[in-house]
């Protein structure tokens, strides 16, 4: 069974036996990686990963405008930000890595291809700052409900180009959560995150495609809308900001898969190798067989010694195929 066939299974809740394997291991630690098996390639061959997590294409704005205005003193406010054009989600030669990457993802390696795409709240932060978008939520609800349509139009293309390209699974990229909650109201989440999800999860379903959630920290107070919105794969749902695996296999494990298990923020890159050991093998215990990804929850730091990845994606690649 070829890589993109299991991950396909397992996210429709078909028990394969063997249980997928990915990590996001890019950027901080690919010198260590590549010190010691070559190159990244070679350490994602050596463990046989099933997916493929894809990056590229057209950005909504041109950064360079964006820091023009800033360097003229002034603020990027959502009425500033519509008067800034966005950029063509339509240049198909913006898309020519993307095409490469599944050739070789997809194509000689029969990975399972997961597209970066951007979300709302999170890819905003960009132009406006964190802090500066949270107030502008109280402040200026009707421009930034503007901002946050025009972008849904922009993602719903953008996501339709590469699913036309031969992408598995549109993955959005929209971080809501603090550690013990949203880092906004369940109100202002339905009111204006969510119709602008809903405008992309229903295209790419539509295209016949898969389509994720990344969002890091505690969303449990919108997990039911997650599911509304018809999201197949949420990564990491995360045990460190209090999402309890039993809630998740009582209550969605039939509604949705989960992508994650080796926590970054608890387990891999703390040099204590019994725990490591026993984190996973707990994780495992709980997930093997359901709709689950075996993934880091987030990137791997540089904290992280080339000796504890290797012994972590040993006893994965292991367990996961006992």
């Amino acid at each position: 069974m070829k890589s993109y066939e299991l991950v396909a299974k397992t996210l429709r809740g078909e028990n394969t036996g063997r249980t997928p394997l990915y990590g996001w291991i890019w950027d901080n630690v690919n010198e260590k990686i590549a010190e010691r098996f070559g190159s990244l390639e070679a350490f994602e061959d050596h463990y046989e990963f099933d997916a493929a997590h894809i990056f590229g294409g057209p950005s909504p704005y041109d950064d360079r405008k964006l820091e023009q205005l800033r360097n003229e003193g002034q603020e990027i406010t959502p009425e500033a930000l519509l008067q800034l054009p966005m950029q063509d989600a339509n240049r198909m030669e913006d898309y020519e890595s993307i095409r490469k990457a599944l050739a070789y993802q997809r194509g000689d390696r029969g990975r399972f291809c997961y597209m970066q795409t951007p979300g709302i709240f999170e890819c905003l932060n960009g132009p406006f700052g964190i802090e500066n978008h949270l107030l502008y939520l109280a402040l200026y609800p009707d421009e930034l409900a503007e901002v946050y349509r025009r972008q849904a139009e922009w993602n719903r293309q953008f996501a339709l180009n590469v699913c036309e390209l031969g992408m598995d699974m549109v993955h959005v990229s929209d971080d809501w959560g603090a550690q013990k909650s949203l880092m906004f109201s369940p109100q202002t989440w339905r009111e204006l995150i969510f119709p602008n999800h809903k405008l992309v999860t229903d295209a790419v379903k539509k295209a016949g495609k898969f389509v994720s959630l990344h969002s890091d920290g505690n969303v449990s107070s919108v997990l039911d809308g997650i599911v509304e919105l018809g999201y197949d794969v949420v990564h990491p749902y995360q045990e460190t900001a209090g999402m309890d695996y039993q809630v998740y296999l009582d209550k969605y494990a039939d509604k949705f898969a989960i992508m994650g298990g080796i926590c970054i923020q608890s387990t891999l890159g703390f040099g204590d190798y019994k725990r490591l050991e026993s984190e996973i093998r707990r994780v495992f215990s709980l997930l093997k067989g359901k709709r689950w990804i075996c993934c880091t929850t987030h990137l791997v730091q540089p904290h992280c010694s080339i000796e504890e990845l290797v012994f972590a994606y040993d006893l994965a690649y292991k367990l996961a195929r006992e």
